[in-house]
């Protein structure tokens, strides 16, 4: 008497689970599966490191916009008022305690005078002050400032407005 259905059982068939010489199928993950999770943990701290900048960098970024602002605010000023407006960079002696000044701005139209990192020095390049008025075309001029480790120059060809660029290491 069969115990089975035709073509159930014979060559070419491979034996069920409780049959000598079954082998059960080994668990794991393929080599394409593991290449996969691989590049995606790759892309993923590539990610991470490029969003966490130093906090030095980010600080001159920040001090370096706000003083391109200030000083497009001084020379829009300067130029509706038809007076001379200079920025100075450094401390004035037995002053304040600024860090730089806008000189032939009315008092009315103060502007900050200090870095929002305190530790933050400026050098003008070629000059001891940049001129932001009143005339309309202005010298290219070029203001470095430098945080630490970290320097950002903001400058103007004389006709656009003054621009920051990204704050770099120092060599």
């Amino acid at each position: 008497m069969r115990t089975s259905g035709p073509g159930s059982s014979g060559p070419g068939r491979r034996p069920g689970p409780g049959v000598p010489g079954h082998r059960p199928r080994t668990s794991g993950f393929t080599l394409i599966e593991l290449l996969v999770v691989i590049a995606i943990i790759a892309i993923s701290v590539g990610v991470v490191s490029l969003a966490l900048r130093d906090r030095g960098a980010s600080r001159l970024d920040q001090d370096g916009e706000r003083l391109a602002v200030l000083l497009e605010m001084a020379r829009a000023e300067a130029r509706a008022a038809g007076s001379t407006v200079l920025w100075v960079p450094g401390v004035r002696p037995g002053g304040d305690g600024s860090q730089f000044r806008f000189v032939g701005l009315p008092a009315a139209q103060a502007l900050p005078t200090h870095w929002l990192d305190p530790d933050t020095r400026a050098v003008v390049v070629g000059a001891g002050s940049v001129r932001l008025g009143p005339d309309a075309i202005l010298p290219p001029q070029r203001i470095e400032l430098q945080l630490g480790a970290y320097r950002l120059q903001i400058a103007s060809d004389g006709l656009g407005p003054f621009t920051a660029e990204p704050a770099a290491a120092l060599p």
